[in-house]
């Protein structure tokens, strides 16, 4: 077997592993997000769940932290009471980005993690199998149920050679990115393997497999061998460590072949981590603003070597550096062994050790500014600024351009390429971890803001549809053009009012038109092009079109989380048949035929009343999806089970 095939089998609890189809697995820890926990929990309690069944769940705070309101302040205290109450593991505000923390502290190979964050796939750095998803499915696996998945494609990566100097681990999957690109992945796991493995340490394969979700791909794996074990063992968890290989003649769908001594440094111009270039395509390119950190590039090492390239040097006057270190472990450390001090000399403004900049909720770019940053997402608008062109690029051209004023290339800047070891022992202080405690479990009482409300819950899937094409978009909406990111996040426990903001950016009419047409009793379509949901796990991107009574969205394709949030929401994800229907379809059309009942037959054909046509729609759905979405979503399916 295949180090996928090893960890799912071994978690297997319900179906038959067969290649694309359906399969449960138990889950052994899960996380969550101030931005997307609040939410989950809340579910949590509306499933009536009474305890936690996990080996291991952890609640972390660190998107919403810049408190501005009473909104996010209040969410953090219900998430705090609430894992008091049923006894979650509470990571405070400024101990650091979920997926740097749990990689340090918790992550454990051959496990399975799920996390309410697309970038859960961090995790595959350390040996696990680490999947995104909504916080309702996280809630489940909480209360001890199983996570359902497509039994899963296995792409081999044969990674040979050694990066040279100056190229990264960010290099390294923004040329996968090239080769895989951001759409057609979906059901697709990743196995790193080869000769290079041993050459990258931990912390670069998370990056690798943190921008595993750019590609759509379920998860992304490395083997745990002696450098994880090196790695768990600085940390003081050496007995987490065990020996996960694939087996000799292990068989895999695709073998795709990486020389890392070819890599060159690259990014990822506007606006999609798929629109890959070389850095000597885009040197001399003046810089506005440069931010380093998030949870893709802001560990030890990547810190280390920005501490480095800014020793003695000055910030560029036409440049703006920020740099959030991923963890108070890393914050510490670096200020121990003087990174942190010659960033400050330096000019950098030293940032909370949160997401920060990447969710845009503050460090927006200017008017149409240049952005380098080491995130792993560049989507237009997803900065704060709508017009800043935002390219993604490792530490180390970060560095450098924020010192020179512009992209220049690491042979022609003046600097020694730093020589940066992995330590042997890392600083580990777990005091603002807030553990169980057999006191307060079922006993302490929770926190309740009057910005936290109630998950709304749907109505049952009508036996016929009475709906009209509320909005029309194109392909590669994200799931920031449905829901923003930024201040809005702040409402995310109240639905209401969050879903005023749905398709924001792309038509700020359609939530008034959506809730007059539910109030008329009309369904609400959205019709999209491809890849329609690409990026954040954001449940509301699904739950507030709910609210809103929309009722299915047509789509030439979807990606995976979102298409398994909007079913968990009583959104019936639809496909064209005949991808040349999406151009017949305009906003406004009125479409009609049999709903529910048609789901059970895999194929809907709806008549559109302005033309008088049909148009053939397929929903390729498991027995146990088509039963979710016929009961209005997952929450009214589990509490009538």
């Amino acid at each position: 077997m295949n180090i996928v095939e090893k960890v799912l089998k071994s978690h297997l609890r319900e179906g038959e592993y067969v290649k694309g189809q359906e399969i449960g697995i138990r889950i052994d820890q899960t996380l969550t997000q101030d931005a997307t926990g609040t939410m989950a929990y809340l579910q949590f309690e509306a499933l009536g769940l009474k305890e936690i069944k996990t080996d291991l769940s952890v609640s972390y705070v660190d998107h919403n932290t810049v408190q501005v309101g009473f909104e996010n302040n209040d969410d953090h205290l219900y998430l705090k009471t609430i894992a008091e109450r049923y006894g979650i593991v509470y990571s405070r505000a400024g101990n650091g980005i979920c997926h740097q923390v749990h990689l340090e502290r918790f992550g454990k190979p051959g496990t399975t993690l799920l996390g309410s964050d697309s970038h859960t796939p961090t995790g595959g750095g350390v040996g696990q199998i680490a999947i995104g998803a909504g916080g309702l499915d996280v809630a489940v696996a909480m209360g001890g149920g199983s996570f359902y998945l497509t039994a899963p494609k296995v792409y081999k990566v044969n990674l040979t050679g050694a990066l040279k100097p100056w190229s990264s681990a960010k290099d390294v999957v923004l040329k996968m990115l090239s080769i895989l690109t951001t759409k057609g992945n979906v059901g697709v796991m990743l196995e790193y393997g080869g000769e290079g493995v041993k050459t990258l340490s931990v912390p670069q394969r998370a990056v690798i497999t943190n921008m595993g979700a750019e590609m759509g791909v379920t998860a992304s794996i490395f083997p745990s061998d002696e450098v994880t074990k090196a790695f768990l063992k600085a940390q003081k968890r050496e007995g987490d460590w065990s020996e996960l290989a694939a087996d000799k003649d292990a068989q895999y769908d695709r073998v795709i072949d990486v020389d890392l001594s070819a890599i060159e440094p690259l990014a990822a111009a506007p606006h999609s981590p798929g629109n890959i270039t070389a850095i000597k395509d885009i040197e001399g390119m003046s810089v506005d603003q440069v931010a380093i950190g998030s949870c893709t590039n802001s560990s030890y090492r990547d810190m280390m070597m920005v501490g480095d390239i800014l020793k003695d040097k000055v910030v560029a006057e036409n440049v703006s550096l920020g740099i959030a270190p991923g963890s108070r472990q890393v914050y510490e450390m670096i200020d121990r062994d003087g990174a942190l001090g010659s960033m400050i000399a330096a000019g950098a403004r030293i940032m909370e050790s949160a997401c920060g900049f990447c969710i845009g909720n503050h460090f927006s770019p200017k008017s149409g500014g240049v952005s380098l940053r080491t995130s792993n997402r560049n989507f237009e608008g997803r900065s704060g600024t709508k017009d800043a062109q935002v390219y993604l690029v490792s530490p180390e051209i970060a560095a450098i351009a924020a010192i020179h004023g512009k992209v220049t290339m690491p042979e022609k800047a003046g600097v020694k390429y730093p020589q940066v070891a992995e330590p042997k022992e890392f600083l580990i202080d777990d005091r603002m971890f807030i553990k169980p405690s057999a006191a307060k479990i079922g006993k302490t009482e929770i926190a309740r803001g009057p910005n936290i409300g109630k998950p709304p819950v749907n109505d049952a899937m009508p036996k016929e549809l009475n709906g009209e094409v509320a909005i029309k978009v194109g392909d590669k909406i994200t799931t920031d053009h449905i829901m923003p990111a930024g201040s809005r996040l702040k409402y995310r426990s109240n639905v209401p009012k969050y879903a005023e903001f749905v398709f924001e950016g792309v038509d700020k009419t359609f939530p008034a038109r959506a809730l007059e047409n539910k109030d008329k009793g009309i369904n609400n379509i959205i019709v999209a092009g491809d890849s329609y949901g690409q990026g954040s796990s954001r449940e509301h991107a699904a739950m507030c079109p709910m609210y809103l009574g929309v009722k299915a969205v047509i789509a030439k394709g979807f990606e995976r989380i979102h298409a398994a949030n909007l079913i968990n929401f009583g959104i019936l994800p639809l496909t064209f048949a005949d991808a040349a229907d999406y151009d017949a379809l305009e906003q406004g059309d009125k479409l009609t035929g049999d709903f529910a009942p048609a789901v059970k037959t895999g194929k809907v054909t709806l008549k559109n009343e302005r033309t008088g046509k049909t148009i053939d729609l397929l929903c390729s759905l498991s027995q146990r999806q088509q039963d979710i979405v016929v009961a209005g979503g997952l929450l009214n399916y589990t509490v009538s089970k």
